[in-house]
């Protein structure tokens, strides 16, 4: 039976514009040669790569919220073209649509405006109660939170109740993150934390949440927790990785050309779900996570990067023995 991969956070829409640069604001009108609308937010960009990785339709169940309106719309068709269940969606037609107005610059780096009164920060622990309606029924699934610190509602005290519920359903438990919002720490999330089997967070991110500055000392801060492996997304030089058997950086595939960082850390966690769906190594697991994150750097839009299950392959075929660890 295959494994049930379940993917909760936000789904919303993105309006790309690049390149874009400082002055934009300085004149009334500025000719950019890119304006396009894109599917975005941290759990549905995992879920439309994990979906075209894994090529079997329904294998991803996303779970989000969105507004009873054109764009909650557009999200939902969206999901039933790339093969993405629908059955955890909550549609509210109190809320709007989470949409993100993406300027992106010449080196691929971002700036954004946000709502955050839409779908985007409303994602609350009622809206978990389908994920476990069937208990007892799945003994092998993933469960990740695509994106902790993004919903004011999912708080300590709730992700823990989420994660918890997971681990009694036998699922393995992932979870990404996003910068704290308001000076978090990983004290607020330890009990959380401590249900995590696989944490992913960049750079940045690890750094404002542990209060370390090395990799290392951040990894072992959340191991600390009781998190089970800490990988910590490092950008251009590949990611950083530790557990209580190994620590290693990973280097990123070469020969990429960055216009658009949007979704690479959401396309680097999707890689590392589609291997841990088939069982195979932390290190291989690893790789196609950078293969994944890369890729979606040489594209607009979130999830355009990575197409299909052979195009990673191929790459992983060619390079996979040049990306392993530096212990």
């Amino acid at each position: 039976m295959n494994k049930r991969i379940v993917i909760a956070g936000a789904g919303i829409l993105d309006v790309l514009v690049c390149p874009v640069e400082n002055h934009v604001f300085e004149k009334g009108s500025v000719p950019v040669d890119t304006i396009k609308i894109s599917t975005g937010g941290d759990a549905l960009n995992e879920a439309t790569v994990l979906a075209r990785l894994l090529e079997k339709p329904g294998s991803v169940e996303l779970l989000t919220l969105v507004g009873e309106d054109k764009a909650g719309s557009m999200i939902l068709e969206h999901c039933h073209r790339e093969g993405i269940g629908t059955e955890l969606f909550t549609v509210d037609n109190s809320v709007q649509t989470g949409v993100n107005v993406v300027m992106v610059q010449k080196d691929g780096n971002r700036s954004f405006f946000t709502n955050p009164k839409s779908s985007l920060r409303k994602l609350a622990p009622g809206h978990f109660s389908g994920l476990f309606s069937g208990a007892g029924q799945e003994t092998d699934g993933i469960f990740c939170l695509a994106s902790i610190f993004v919903s004011p509602e999912l708080g300590g005290d709730a992700l823990a109740e989420i994660f918890g519920r997971a681990k009694q359903e036998g699922m393995i438990v992932c979870a990404d993150m996003t910068k704290c919002k308001n000076g978090e720490t990983t004290e607020d999330i330890r009990e959380a934390l401590s249900y995590v089997d696989y944490l992913f967070a960049n750079k940045e991110e690890a750094a404002m949440v542990t209060g370390a500055v090395q990799t290392g000392e951040m990894a072992e801060r959340f191991l600390a927790c009781g998190v089970g492996t800490v990988v910590i997304k490092c950008g251009a030089d590949g990611c950083f990785v530790k557990n209580r058997d190994i620590a290693g950086q990973f280097p990123a595939l070469q020969g990429i050309r960055c216009v658009d960082t949007t979704g690479a850390g959401d396309s680097f966690a999707a890689g590392f779900l589609w291997g841990l769906s088939e069982g195979v190594t932390l290190r291989e697991c690893i790789c196609r996570a950078n293969i994944c994150g890369a890729l979606a750097t040489e594209t607009v839009g979130a999830s355009e990067g990575v197409r299909s299950r052979k195009q990673v392959r191929e790459i992983l075929d060619k390079y996979g023995n040049t990306m392993e660890s530096v212990l």
